[in-house]
């Protein structure tokens, strides 16, 4: 379930000669281009054979265009996109597959400190377990992405990837098949991630991230490993907040010791004290001050590295505390949000005010709620940065 393509940061190549540098260009002739595709991947030692049968499947895919410019799922608010993804079936299969495949999590765990709720939760979220991989020719996908001149610097070397997935022998060029932005696999991994993580978790001498489930397991956890995550240490935390906190701490971007919201009354969901240590701590409000609140801890970054959407990352890592055993957060009461509409119309305001909100486009992101921010305390408004239509209003 990749509605916006998880891109792994991607530095440009540096490559000599006349007919390498013009691989790294975009757009214009589609056979041209292709040509430079195949130069590259035969400087980088890939065999004819392969080279040949992958560009055999790379075509311009204009579904793939479409979906590219149109990635609107983002645009719900948190409730709404929780309550529809951490639903009653994919907590009981979690636990299920979590159950059935206890041994392979265990041995994940044990060499990546990666828990297993935290795998299975990404596992739920992009494939519902492998029940749903996509239908798109990854190839096709990914030489139209890289084709297209919005981010070719971000899908050629997952182009030239793919082609070494082949070379492998991983997979044949038919059967790669999976998210329109060329993920691949049970959990939707981009084929740079599937070369430098993918494990043989069964030992059966190859690596297939599409059936094979052990595969699946470890490679992801060692991908997960490999973004920065902290063994032995927590997620997410669903908190209750006092009505009198200085709600322009409340952001992302401002992280913490855990004692400073002990000391300013932030409490565990059930009323229990949290834990006043130094563990550094963000206090996430998706839906402003009458809604549900979170201590994000380091551990989140890899949910925002896995997925730069804030309503993506929030919900996957909210899934997998339910997967270990967190009970239903309490979705308060708050305030009315705005349409993406009315969102485009605070973001365009924002920016006439000075503020870089990163584009209208819809999506309160956390450049948008840095602004509003900003906003609600000009005006004094409790600083929450959650848009409302009063504020849209005062603006």
């Amino acid at each position: 379930m990749t509605a916006a393509p998880r891109l792994a940061l991607a530095a440009a190549l540096l490559l000599g000669g006349t007919a390498l540098a013009k691989a790294q260009q975009c757009g214009g002739d589609f056979g041209q281009f292709l040509d430079g595709v195949r130069q590259e991947a035969l400087a980088k030692g890939m065999s004819k054979a392969a080279i040949d049968a992958s560009i055999a499947d790379m075509r311009i895919d204009e579904k793939v265009l479409e979906r590219d410019r149109a990635q609107g799922v983002f645009a719900q608010d948190w409730r709404q996109f929780a309550s529809r993804m951490v639903n009653g079936y994919r907590l009981k299969q979690g636990k299920a597959n979590l159950e059935k495949y206890a041994a392979v999590f265990d041995k994940v765990k044990a060499e990546t400190g990666v828990p297993g709720p935290v795998i299975a939760s990404f596992w739920g979220l992009e494939t519902d377990y492998g029940a749903v991989l996509g239908s798109f020719d990854t190839l096709a996908a990914l030489a139209t992405l890289a084709h297209d001149c919005r981010r070719p610097e971000l899908f050629r070397p997952h182009l030239l990837a793919a082609i070494e997935i082949v070379e492998r022998g991983y997979l044949k060029p038919a059967e790669m098949e999976g998210a329109w932005a060329g993920e691949i696999g049970q959990t939707q991994l981009l084929p740079e991630e599937y070369v430098a993580f993918g494990t043989d978790g069964d030992g059966n001498g190859t690596i297939d991230l599409r059936k094979d489930t052990p595969d699946v397991l470890f490679t992801t956890g060692k991908y997960i490993q490999s973004l920065g995550w902290r063994r032995g240490e927590p997620w997410l935390q669903e908190v209750n907040v006092p009505e009198n906190f200085p709600w322009e701490r409340a952001a992302l971007v401002n992280k913490e010791p855990r004692a400073n919201y002990a000391a300013l009354g932030v409490t565990k969901a059930d009323g229990s004290p949290i834990e006043s240590d130094q563990l550094p701590a963000a206090l996430l409000l998706p839906m402003g001050r009458g809604g549900p609140a979170f201590l994000s801890y380091p551990n989140f970054e890899i949910y925002l590295a896995w997925n730069k959407s804030l309503v993506y990352s929030l919900t996957a890592a909210y899934f997998a505390t339910r997967l270990d055993g967190a009970p239903p957060v309490d979705m308060g009461n708050p305030a009315p949000g705005l349409s993406v509409d009315q969102t485009k119309q605070l973001q365009q305001r924002l920016t006439e005010l000075g503020h870089d909100v990163g584009g209208v486009d819809g999506i309160i992101g956390e450049n948008t709620r840095q602004a509003v921010r900003a906003e609600q305390k000009r005006l004094g408004l409790p600083a929450d940065g959650w848009p409302t239509t009063d504020l849209l209003s005062s603006l």
